[in-house]
This record gives structure tokens, C-alpha cells and sequence, in this order.
């Protein structure tokens, strides 16, 4: 589980978001969340579903990749809600991602070996 602010920089930073990047609370919080932690080619896109979230339409099962503090690729599923002060005014939003690398490669297997097997057959 992670929060942004209205500008989108990271506010809420949890155990398990930590165990997952390697980034501790203290190395994230008040930084930009999509310069600084999400995958280039996916900037634009998780900028959107975050802005889109932060204007009230939030997103449900959004899948990409960001990049641990050691380099390994993660593949994430998000979950991004709006959130909203006591009288309603949005100020940021609260995203519950999940790892889903290992899922992602079983998936990619799968089809590898599905592919072999038509290979075979054919």
C-alpha cells in the first residue's frame, strides 16, 4: 500500500510495499512516485491512472513494472482509490498494488510451451 499527495509525491509507504521494491519508508516518502520509482516507458500511463484517480475515477487492475532498488523487475496490479479529506476535497490517492511476478511468469511459460507443443504437433 502506498499514498500520494495531490502532486504526487509518495505519503504512505507500508511494510509490504517496502519488502517488495526494497525502498524503506524514509527513501520514498516526499519523492515524485512516477519519476522517481515507476519504469520509463510507463510514466505516461500510471501518471494518467493516478491523475485520473486524483479527478475521482478510479482504477482497477492496472498492471505494469517498476524496479527494485536492486534492479530486478517487479510486475505490479494496482488498485489506485481516490482520497478525500473530511469535507470531500481530493487529496491524494491510495494505491494497493500486489506483486504478481511470479503469476506473470507461469502465464509466460504457459504460452511458451503451449507454442512448443503447436510447433510439435504442426
Amino acid at each position: 500500500i502506498f499514498g500520494i499527495d495531490a502532486k504526487g509525491r509518495v505519503n504512505e509507504w507500508n511494510n509490504k510495499a517496502a519488502e517488495i521494491t526494497g525502498f524503506s519508508s524514509k527513501e520514498v516518502v516526499g519523492r515524485d512516485l512516477v519519476q522517481d520509482f515507476i519504469t520509463e516507458e510507463y510514466h505516461v500511463s500510471v501518471k494518467a491512472v493516478l491523475d485520473n484517480a486524483l479527478a475521482g475515477q478510479e482504477a482497477a487492475n492496472f498492471e505494469f513494472p517498476l524496479y527494485t532498488k536492486d534492479k530486478r523487475r517487479v510486475e505490479v496490479l494496482l488498485n489506485a482509490t481516490t482520497r478525500r479529506d473530511v469535507s470531500g476535497k481530493v487529496v491524494g490517492v491510495i494505491g494497493v498494488g500486489q506483486d504478481i511476478t511470479e503469476r506473470k511468469s507461469a502465464e509466460e511459460e504457459k504460452a511458451r510451451v503451449a507454442q512448443e507443443l503447436q510447433t510439435f504437433i504442426d
